[in-house]
Order: C-alpha cells, then structure tokens, then sequence
C-alpha cells in the first residue's frame, strides 16, 4: 500500500509543479489553490509512504515520478524539445526509479 501511495504522491509532485508555474507568482487564484491542495496531499503521502519506505529510496522515487511526469507534459504541450538525448535520459531516469522499486 505504501508504494501505491507513493506513487501517486509522485504523480501529485507533477500536478503542483505544474500548478506554481500557472500560478504566474501567485497572481491566479484557481492554479494556487491547486498548488497547495496537491502539494499538501502530495507531502502528506510522502510521510505516509516513508513509514513503511527507507527516506533515500521513497524521495528518490517520489522525485523521479514528478520530473518525469512534468517533462512529459513540457513536452505535450510544446514548451519543451523532446529530442533524443532528453527522451534517452529521461528513459535513463525512469529505469533508475524502477529499479528503486525492484531492489526495495
């Protein structure tokens, strides 16, 4: 379960970084009320899931959901470049939380 939670605690990293930048500094009102809904909720699954997950493994994990999932929309969108080497990486990214997971 705690992995599970995990997981979507990394998927909510996503929603709230992509929240701040709609935020424009704050200046909107529905993107920062989002922000900090899915940042609490995403922090507060954090804690849930290192209870039971050593600190390194769940952060990391955590981190790599939401990078890669912010990326991924960067690149939806068309405010980031998918070229090779950063689709690589990012693949690169995804095997190393992977493997995280495997090893645990």
């Amino acid at each position: 379960m705690s992995w599970l939670i995990l997981i979507a605690s990394g998927m909510l990293e996503a929603v709230w970084a992509l929240a701040l930048s709609a935020s424009n500094g704050f200046k909107k009102i529905a993107p920062t009320v989002l922000f900090l809904v899915s940042l609490t909720v995403s922090m507060a699954g954090l804690a849930w899931a290192m209870r039971e997950i050593p600190t390194g493994t769940a952060y990391a994990v955590w981190v790599g959901i939401g990078a890669t999932l912010t990326l991924l929309v960067g690149f939806l969108r068309g405010e980031e470049r998918p070229t090779l080497v950063r689709v690589g990486l990012l693949l690169v990214l995804v095997g190393c939380v992977v493997g995280l997971k495997v090893v645990s």
